[in-house]
């Protein structure tokens, strides 16, 4: 029996409902019932350009036909590889109307990740913005495309600004060629209208494949996850649920991105359903940031521990009212217990009546599956399961439960498991178990301790990864690269705590023979990096050691590294 929550777990958590009714259609038409209620009221917000609920929906439905028109099919993997713009939206819903399936990818990607993530989901069509067209064309040199689709932000634009952003950024891009393979977003939109029916998908079955998100699992490859509409229709209820606030007309600042399950689950698809309205910000900075909460006023904001810091690192919020503040939720990275106690203060400072809530989760489950209560914090604590959402700590490599303030691996079971990995049926099956109740439960390679009132603590991850922005990082990856390089022998690659990003890369390597230290010789090295790892993930200095500590077993022993 899972460890379930008591009677005074209710009585402190208020009027959060045990369990919930989830919506059993698919995602895309869970939203078009959200607009047609919604009509002229704001979906999204787009620097300065609000597109109501009425018009969503009419997008949605273009870019559908433009995917038909095209010969994508039910059950076809398409490639969305862009920052939070409006045209990424839409192709999430459009691909969901005919059947497709979404596969979210950071843009920030190097060519080789993208070419991988290609491989690994079998797409043949991709879509991305102009900026990143020319990274495409080293990527198509690599692996084919039937199509590439070029969109731009200008495009999304009111008409003043669209004239702006094309003469000064978007005239210093590379111009596109188009050709049979590569076309323009509006193209693509035209082709569309040669279609007028059949294209929609009825009665779509919500337990299929609807989204992949790109994450790592215990061996630190990086995996496609396979999430259906159901998960993300029952994570929106739920985290409506958890706010203990009204969603319906309320304002998100959708600074986390579309490629992440945080920023796809909560920042749009929760908003969407409750009939919401979500500000895409497509790139941070602190001083545009701040600009949007002055300016929106928004309700609700979701970010990594990174995105906090740097609000209080900064002026641009001085003497600003942010009483407007229903709810300001940390995910994707510990919330060490000094940020959290800075972070309140600035919003007492700044008139809120609310305090940071900490939540946990994971790819696998889409995103959030526990949140601090409202009205009861427990320092350490990243809060309560969700509704329908059952937490279980189990000593690690086992199945068996181990009793209440016990540390052992983080398992999870409810409506917002993943179907599984891409082509990894061996991490399949040791991530997704069935234990001796009958039910399946995510093994999440995070080791925690749960207490008598269902308070769960994190405390550390047992599988070495890095979290560094909020992004993951996989140590045997930048290795792999690392000792591609000529003169590299052997390579480790570790977390650094870091005030600011929490954790940064760091490279220790050992060189091969004939080969000596020099700033020359380590800036190649980096340049290498350069070519093949994201920029997030690049090491932020590479340290030459002449030997690494090993193991009895002889394996490098990373944790006496620092």
């Amino acid at each position: 029996m899972p460890q379930t929550v008591k009677e005074p777990w209710l009585q402190s958590y208020g009027e959060v409902p045990f369990h919930l009714t989830y919506s059993k259609t698919s995602m895309s038409e869970t939203v078009l019932e959200t607009a047609a209620k919604e009509g002229a009221f704001p979906a999204l917000s787009f620097m300065d350009r609000k597109i109501s609920y009425s018009d969503f929906a009419l997008h949605i439905d273009e870019v559908a036909k433009a995917f038909y028109a095209l010969g994508v099919r039910p059950g076809n993997r398409v490639m969305v590889c862009m920052p939070n713009v409006p045209q990424a939206v839409y192709c999430l819903y459009g691909l969901n109307r005919i059947g497709a399936i979404a596969t979210m990818v950071h843009p920030l990607s190097a060519v080789g990740e993208i070419v991988y993530d290609l491989n690994e989901t079998d797409c043949d069509v991709a879509v991305t913005l102009d900026q990143f067209y020319v990274k495409f064309l080293d990527v198509k040199t690599q692996r084919p495309l039937r199509k590439l689709i070029i969109a731009r932000i200008s495009d999304e634009l009111p008409f003043i600004k669209k004239v702006a952003f094309r003469l000064l950024t978007e005239s210093k891009l590379t111009k596109v060629q188009t050709s049979d393979e590569v076309i323009l977003w509006k193209e693509f939109i035209e082709g569309g209208k040669s279609v007028s029916e059949g294209y929609a998908v009825p009665d779509k079955d919500p337990n299929t494949e609807a989204v992949v998100l790109f994450s790592g699992g215990t061996t630190g490859v990086t995996k496609g996850i396979m999430l259906s509409d159901y998960s993300f229709n029952a994570l929106a209820r739920q985290t409506e649920a958890m706010c203990n606030e009204v969603v319906h007309h309320g304002k998100m600042l959708a600074a986390m991105p579309v490629f992440h399950g945080f920023g796809l689950g909560v920042c749009i698809h929760t908003m969407m359903v409750c009939g919401g309205t979500s500000i895409l910000v497509p790139r941070f900075n602190v001083k545009s940031y701040a600009k949007l909460i002055k300016d929106n006023r928004p309700n609700f904001i979701a970010g990594v521990p990174t995105l906090f810091e740097g609000i209080t690192r900064n002026k641009y919020l001085d003497g600003v009212d942010l009483s407007c503040l229903k709810g300001v939720f940390s995910g994707g990275d510990s919330l060490s217990i000094e940020l959290k106690k800075r972070f309140d203060k600035f919003l007492a400072d700044h008139k809120a009546t609310i305090r940071v809530r900490e939540g946990y989760g994971t790819t696998e489950c889409v995103t959030a599956s526990c949140l601090t209560p409202y009205n009861k914090e427990k320092e350490g604590s990243i809060g309560l399961p969700y509704p329908d959402t059952y937490f279980k700590i189990c000593a690690v490599g086992t199945t068996e439960e181990v009793p209440y303030g016990t540390e052992g691996e983080i398992c999870i079971a409810g409506p917002s498991l993943m179907l599984g990995y891409i082509n990894h049926e061996e991490e399949n099956r040791n991530t997704l178990k069935v234990h001796g109740d009958g039910w399946t439960w995510l093994h999440t390679g995070d080791l925690g301790v749960m207490d008598e009132e269902g308070f769960i603590y994190f405390k550390q991850r047992i599988k070495r990864m890095i979290v560094t922005s909020g992004y993951n990082v996989y140590p045997s990856q930048i290795e792999n690269i690392l000792e591609a390089h000529e003169a590299v022998r052997r390579s480790c690659v570790i977390g650094v705590p870091d005030d600011y990003k929490i954790h940064k890369v760091k490279a220790f390597v050992v060189l091969k023979d004939g080969y000596k230290d020099s700033p020359e010789l380590r800036e190649s090295i980096m340049i290498h990096c350069k070519r093949h790892v994201a920029k997030y993930a690049l090491p932020y200095v590479i340290e030459v050691r002449d030997d690494l500590p090993m193991t009895l077993v002889g394996k490098v022993a990373y944790t006496k590294l620092s």
